[in-house]
C-alpha cells in the first residue's frame, strides 16, 4: 500500500498475541478517492486504518475502518489526551 506506515507492535514483548489480548499491529495510509461510480465525496482525503487484534485465545483478527480528516483530527486529539493522562501515572 503506497504511503503506508507500518507499526509492527508484534515485536514488543508486552503485546505477545499468544499470551495477551490486545493490539498486535497497526497500519494506516492516507488516501484520496479520485473516481467512483457510487461515491459522492470524491477528491477528499481520508485515513484508512488496519488493526490486527488478538483475542483471549490468541486468535488474531483484522479490523479496518476509514476516517475523514476531521474524524482523524478528533481521534488524534483523544489519543493526545490519553498520552497526557498516562504521563501523570
Amino acid at each position: 500500500m503506497p504511503g503506508l506506515w507500518d507499526y509492527d507492535l508484534s515485536q514488543r514483548p508486552t503485546l505477545n498475541p499468544l499470551s495477551h489480548p490486545g493490539l498486535v499491529d497497526f497500519q494506516w495510509k492516507l488516501g484520496m478517492a479520485v473516481s467512483s461510480d457510487s461515491c459522492r465525496s470524491l477528491k477528499y482525503p481520508y485515513v484508512a486504518v488496519l488493526l490486527k487484534v488478538a483475542d483471549h485465545s490468541g486468535q488474531v483478527k483484522n479490523k479496518s475502518f476509514e476516517m475523514t480528516i476531521p474524524q482523524f483530527q478528533n481521534f488524534y486529539r483523544q489519543f493526545k489526551e490519553i498520552a497526557a493522562v498516562i504521563e501523570t501515572v
